[in-house]
């Protein structure tokens, strides 16, 4: 079963600055869709410059329904704390809310036997005025295409990621399969604690294109792959495109997907102000210079015996000195004044970057698919209308030929999703379910 949503109706005049995206899918192989999505878009500059635009997914984890309710509250409950919280800033007020929603996960798993350590990943993209920022639990991944560039900003709590991160695994190692890629270490739920990760401000340019998206789709495309699908068609096609893939490549798990491509002006990050390094809460207070130290000691020292010499007005100088640096150490250990205006920089985020220029070897396995899909039509016995999906695929290939590699991925992918559209309408027709076993 599958659900998407087509926002182009009931938009605002700001909200057309994004085109978005949002499609879940039960896969191939699961019973029910353990995942969940959301997306928020500001309905004015006025909540824009306050909230900006949210996109979440969720993809619950627990034995019956435990997982389904899981992510069901998450997409509910964070952005309904975020807009509630009362904290100075967009950041602070997503992470809390992250945290808030762990909670009362965590509560509703503990008030009943059959949501036990029932959980779910978090991550959610916030495009806002300073640039977009994420908030991220699990392996649930953000990514972002610019140019001919895919860049995942989230790292994936996961056992092999964190084991590679730690030095203890080779990446060859985690490449062989002997590491189960999905453990995953963190997620909202099983604890009464949380820690949330914050990415970003990554500065937005129009034509970028940020993912989220369930695991269900990663396990099977790759980052390149998603990376020219992203790049080659418009949100609603490339998110029903690369859903098609994964389900024609076995589907073993749930698919979402959340797409959000910039097309106006009013969401590119404008100024040029560099974000700085965040100061971790827990990292302890900053020191006061020992410079400061010094000088504050040597002025009062010297104020003293001025004092002891009766000469009153180098006594007071000193002291006076002395009190200005002693001010101005405290003020720096404190962070007063020291970071007004700035815009703090969260995470190490892009983790990882590859090329998504379309290539001939992305070709030929779309066309490898669509020679497969071919032929079990036929085997089944599918009434589909290969006049038009031949066209389609001849367009493709003269457009290979012709060295435009994009429009050959367009026309070849258009005859794939045309396919599975025809195969789902009749596949719904002869039985009344929603699914399509290829």
């Amino acid at each position: 079963m599958s659900s998407s949503t087509d926002p182009s109706e009931n938009k605002t005049n700001w909200q057309v600055a994004v085109d978005y995206a949002v499609i879940s899918d039960l896969g191939m192989r699961r019973a029910n869709n353990q995942d969940a999505a959301t997306v928020q878009l500001a309905e004015n500059r006025t909540a824009w410059e306050k909230y900006g635009h949210l996109f979440m997914v969720a993809d619950g984890m627990g034995a019956h329904a435990a997982g389904e309710l899981a992510s069901k509250m998450a997409v509910d409950r964070v952005p309904h704390h975020y807009r509630k919280l009362p904290l100075p800033s967009a950041v602070e007020a997503i992470q809390q809310a992250v945290i808030e929603a762990n909670s009362e996960i965590f509560r509703r798993g503990q008030a009943n036997a059959e949501f036990r350590n029932m959980g779910t990943t978090s991550s959610v993209l916030l495009l806002l005025p300073e640039g977009a920022v994420v908030a991220h639990v699990g392996d649930s991944r953000i990514y972002r295409v610019r140019g001919d560039f895919i860049e995942q900003l989230t790292f994936d709590h996961s056992l092999v990621w964190e084991m590679r991160a730690a030095g203890d695994v080779s990446e060859e190692s985690t490449r062989s399969g002997l590491i189960p890629k999905n453990v995953i270490t963190r997620s909202l739920g099983p604890n009464p604690v949380v820690q949330v990760d914050l990415e970003g401000p990554f500065p937005i340019q129009k034509g970028d294109r940020f993912l989220i998206c369930s695991d269900g789709l990663t396990g099977l495309v790759t980052d390149e792959e998603i990376g020219s699908m992203l790049k080659s068609f418009s949100a609603q096609k490339a998110a029903q495109l690369l859903v098609d893939l994964v389900n024609l490549r076995g589907g073993p798990d749930n698919i979402t997907i959340v797409i959000a491509e910039v097309i106006g002006k009013e969401v590119v990050t404008t100024g040029s102000v560099t974000p700085q390094p965040r100061q971790e809460k827990n990292s302890g207070k900053r020191r006061i210079s020992a410079a400061l130290i010094f000088v504050t000691i040597v002025c009062l020292v010297a104020a003293a015996l001025f004092a002891l010499l009766t000469n009153y007005p180098l006594a007071i100088v000193a002291a006076l000195l002395g009190m200005i640096a002693l001010v101005t150490g405290i003020a720096q250990s404190s962070g007063i004044g020291s970071d007004s205006g700035e815009i703090t920089q969260y995470g190490r985020g892009p983790y990882r970057k590859f090329n998504c220029k379309p290539d001939m070897a992305f070709i030929e396995r779309l066309k490898g698919t669509m020679h497969a899909l071919r032929e079990a039509s036929q085997e089944r016995r599918w009434k589909l209308n290969w006049s038009m999906l031949d066209g389609l695929y001849k367009q493709g290939e003269e457009a290979a030929r012709q060295g435009d590699l994009i429009a050959a991925i367009r026309a070849i992918g258009g005859a794939i999703m045309e396919t599975m559209g025809q195969i789902r309408k009749q596949s719904n027709e002869r039985s009344g379910d929603s699914g399509v076993d290829l």
